[in-house]
């Protein structure tokens, strides 16, 4: 599709001092301008950043990826730590011990002793059967893969994220050009209504709604400033730093075809597949082996133990005989334990994780409707956006044509200037409306991959391409 209106450069104008005292050359003000004309000057030299560019600065700075990254981390450590309750348990334990005092026996005079104690521990547990311990490493395999999907959920959120931030910029870019364009445009018109005034073939009823229009212009280009603002701080407030300029729209951009075309595989998709619909899965999973963990709390538990020692005495207070022992001992056995009544603790938390579970099939449900109503609403946004971007370009073309005709019924008299103002607005709205449909009907496609998990950084070079320095 052809741009109806290229895109021309934007240029600041600058206001050059004319009196004697602003051509001084070292005044403040010529200071200033000599200062901040390195930074200016930069900004045009500075390459614009694409798409891509801007998604993977987002990848190493977004803090709200960056902490989903960290959660992934901490989720895959549950695993070893479930497994450790089944692997054996080895500790060493040491002492050492003074003991001093005086003791007096039967028919032996008393005696002052100085005893030291020395021993060391080598202990050895091994689980034989821990039902518990095998339905918590069950469940920790399942709270990883839950983990897995909600980290794939915030990488889509990340694309999406980025895309919508950067795309809203250029919408926002444009918005503000038309808007000057338009002021200069109601300037003109202002002008001519003066003129034609002043010769008498116009009236002053044209002079003052072209002064009107012309306010009102101005005042929507202070909006459209304003927001544009607003979008730069939502990308920033992403990346952490600022892009001075950004690759922009191509004038003969398509978005990328949609494959399958129909709707149903799409809803069908959306609804099995979704990353939602992957993370209720994966919740209900998780709840069903807590119900399996808490049943288990009635399993007996058997145990292998093993201990082998060092122990050492130099003497003893309290035997008339001062005589050190030294002994050794290993120890080898098995520990049974037999839960038999809890007060009903064990059965009260087996019913609340069955009605979690409840809960959890409910969501899944939930999750699967949410998800094939996105992905109704996202491929609905795609064909309708597409529509309408053609019927923009097509109005576009038409808003010229009669505000040409609408200048000429003015200039001959056929036309009143309140006609002029109406074609000049009525363009300038159509071509603001035709820059935001195709930004959203890239957006709408973005969002229909992600409600079928299939959202990916190749959808983003996809849109890079049809960026004015975009590769794919």
């Amino acid at each position: 599709m052809q741009d109806p209106e290229p895109k021309p450069a934007h240029i600041p104008r600058f206001k050059f001092p004319t009196s004697q005292s602003q051509r001084a050359p070292n005044t403040a003000s010529s200071r200033r301008w000599l200062v901040g004309l390195p930074l200016l000057l930069a900004s045009f030299s500075a390459p614009a950043a694409d798409l891509l560019e801007v998604y993977r600065q987002a990848q190493a700075r977004d803090p709200v990826y960056r902490g989903a990254v960290y959660t992934l981390q901490a989720a895959r450590e549950r695993v070893p730590q479930a497994r450790a309750a089944l692997l054996p348990a080895v500790n060493l334990v040491g002492a050492a011990s003074r003991q001093a005092g005086q003791a007096a026996f039967s028919e032996l005079p008393a005696v002052t002793r100085d005893v030291h104690t020395r021993s060391w521990n080598l202990q050895l547990s091994q689980p034989l059967w821990r039902a518990t311990a095998s339905a918590a490493l069950d469940q920790a395999g399942q709270q990883e893969l839950l983990a897995e999907a909600q980290f794939r959920l915030a990488e889509q959120e990340l694309i999406l994220r980025t895309a919508q931030a950067y795309l809203d910029i250029l919408v926002a870019q444009e918005a503000e050009r038309v808007a000057h364009l338009q002021t200069g445009a109601m300037e003109q018109q202002r002008a001519l209504a003066r003129r034609t005034f002043e010769g008498g073939t116009g009236t002053v009823t044209d002079v003052h709604e072209a002064q009107s229009r012309l306010d009102l212009s101005r005042a929507q280009a202070v909006v459209a400033g304003n927001e544009l603002q607003n979008k730069l701080a939502e990308l920033t407030r992403i990346l952490g730093v600022s892009h001075a300029r950004l690759a922009g729209l191509r004038a003969d951009g398509s978005p990328p075809r949609m494959e399958p075309e129909g709707l149903q595989p799409w809803l069908d998709s959306a609804r099995e597949q979704s990353i939602q619909v992957r993370i209720a899965q994966a919740t209900l999973e998780v709840a069903d082996r807590e119900i399996a963990k808490s049943q288990a709390a009635h399993s007996p538990t058997l145990d292998l133990t093993a201990a082998y020692g060092n122990n050492f005495t130099s003497g003893s207070i309290t035997s008339p005989s001062d005589i050190s022992v030294r002994s050794r001992s290993t120890q080898v056995g098995m520990s049974l334990t037999i839960p038999l009544y809890a007060g009903g603790g064990v059965q009260a938390r087996v019913r609340e994780a069955v009605a979690l579970k409840g809960k959890a099939g409910e969501d899944l449900e939930a999750a699967r409707r949410q998800a094939v109503a996105q992905a109704r609403q996202a491929f609905a946004g795609v064909v309708n956006g597409a529509a309408q971007t053609q019927a923009l370009a097509s109005a576009i073309t038409s808003s010229k044509s009669s505000l040409d005709a609408n200048k000429v019924g003015y200039l001959v008299g056929t036309r009143i200037n309140m006609d002029v103002l109406n074609a000049e607005q009525q363009l300038f709205a159509a071509q603001r409306d035709w820059h935001k449909a195709r930004a959203e009907t890239l957006l709408q496609g973005l969002r229909l991959k992600a409600a079928n998990a299939t959202l990916g950084e190749a959808d983003l070079s996809a849109i890079n391409a049809l960026l004015e320095t975009g590769n794919p």
